[in-house]
């Protein structure tokens, strides 16, 4: 099959956003609500619904967002794939909401938290934000399954389902978070493997 490329890596853990090995931006947050309302406003983003998203959405949008900036030309982007993956599925807004159940006193199981008890809803969120038409799809993996995302990855490719294919691991739980997003292209500098994203991907850790 014909060589394809990475052509943008952001990730974003302990407080930091790191585009294309670049720090772009740093906060003092205790919190991933604090952070992710800084990044926001740091990255001069213009988009009011990103605060009624759950912190799993808030998460990839942000690492989408940085991805694909100056990038894509966005009034010829739809042929952009998502393909993303984690662990905890949506278990952080689940345990949100299952608590909002329990509460006697106070029952009243939110709507607009229910809509997040699908980790597939921040594919929708990035696909809204970037008028994205292509295929996508969200997977739940013990950890990054940097093989898996290299074959899916080529495949929409090579079958020109995809001029271009988001992808990469997005996992938030109890204030523990990482997203790791990159984007794969038929041209490029930096190849596209299942070396190349576990070696990309090792880079960052949880921890400093």
């Amino acid at each position: 099959m014909k060589q394809t490329y990475i052509t943008s890596i952001c990730t974003i853990q302990n407080n930091e956003i790191i585009l294309n090995g670049n720090m772009i931006f740093k906060a003092q947050s205790k919190t991933f609500a604090d952070f992710s309302k800084k990044s926001y406003q740091q990255l001069g983003i213009n988009y009011p619904k990103f605060f009624k998203m759950d912190h799993l959405s808030k998460l990839a949008f942000l690492a989408a967002e940085c991805t694909l900036k100056n990038i894509i030309d966005m009034s010829n982007n739809s042929n952009i794939a998502v393909i993303l993956a984690n662990k905890s599925s949506s278990l952080d807004t689940d345990v949100k909401y299952q608590a909002s159940i329990l509460d006697s006193e106070n029952y009243y199981p939110s709507p607009a938290v229910f809509v997040y008890t699908l980790p597939n809803i921040c594919l929708g969120e990035i696909s809204i934000r970037h008028q994205l038409k292509s295929e996508n799809s969200f997977f739940i993996f013990e950890a990054f399954n940097s093989s898996f995302m290299a074959r899916y990855a080529d495949i929409l490719l090579h079958t020109k389902k995809a001029d271009q294919v988001l992808c990469g691991w997005v996992e938030y739980f109890n204030e523990e978070y990482k997203a790791f997003v990159y984007l794969v292209s038929n041209e490029g500098k930096l190849i596209h493997d299942n070396q190349t994203l576990q070696t990309e991907y090792n880079k960052s850790s949880w921890n400093h």
